[in-house]
């Protein structure tokens, strides 16, 4: 049941939605993106609050703030620019 709401339930509504940005939007200039790509051109980039981020992460497994891959992590995220960042949240 759920497979076919999410796969065939909305078919008429997510067709609607695509004829809709084709017609805003050149499907030929759409192409030349990923999906990753395309919903930060669509929906844009905000600034990554790194401090926000690490202290709203939870870490599982054994790992916690102070182990040494982990800052080796946060050491890595703070050279990334802000795109890199939004990047790999999308991961």
């Amino acid at each position: 049941m759920v497979k076919w709401r999410i796969e065939r339930g909305v078919v008429q509504q997510t067709d609607s939605l695509v004829r809709g940005f084709y017609e805003v939007v050149d499907s030929r200039l759409v192409s030349v993106f990923d999906a990753r790509e395309l919903e930060l051109v669509i929906a844009g980039t905000a600034e990554i609050d790194l401090s926000d981020w690490r202290s709203h992460t939870e870490y599982r497994g054994g790992y916690h703030d102070n182990h040494i891959v982990i800052r080796w992590f946060w050491a890595a995220v703070e050279r990334f620019n802000n795109e890199q960042r939004l990047r790999l949240l999308q991961v």
